[in-house]
């Protein structure tokens, strides 16, 4: 497959064109890629209002009924319910880990065994997260499709 990268003025949108002889599991994928980066999600941080690209969100996380998201620089609450993030975002590629933390897989560095049947996920950052051995299994369904 042949790529084309084309610089244009500002003031044009912005365009993906892909052209392809039939719609195959590798432009499906790249499709799941390009829509997983797109998107925001509002959070506050010291008392002001920030939209937030999804594509910048290492994981999301809920503690004591407040939720997070964490990028590299900084960390931001919303208002929004883990569960109803996790609804949102599963076609993003962001996946439930533990019972209060969702991570973004295009953030991931590494996966590598950890004790009691769980993983620990290495972010791009170098930051660890641990994955809970109940959702090991979603994980790997995750990895493969």
């Amino acid at each position: 497959m042949q790529t084309k990268i084309t610089i244009i003025p500002q003031e044009q949108p912005e365009l993906i064109d892909i052209q392809c002889h039939a719609v195959r599991d590798e432009v499906r994928d790249i499709l799941a890629f390009l829509h997983s980066r797109q998107g925001m999600l509002t959070g506050t941080a010291d008392n002001r209002q920030y939209e937030i690209p999804v594509s910048e969100i290492l994981y999301i996380e809920s503690i004591e009924h407040r939720t997070f998201l964490y990028t590299q620089n900084m960390v931001y609450e919303t208002r929004s319910k883990l569960y109803v993030l996790e609804e949102m975002l599963q076609e993003k590629l962001f996946l439930r880990i533990s019972k209060s933390m969702l991570l973004n897989l295009m953030k991931v560095s590494c996966i590598q065994p950890a004790p009691g049947a769980r993983f620990l996920a290495v972010l791009q950052t170098g930051e660890e997260v641990l994955i809970s051995r109940k959702y090991v299994p979603d994980l790997k369904k995750a990895l493969k499709g």
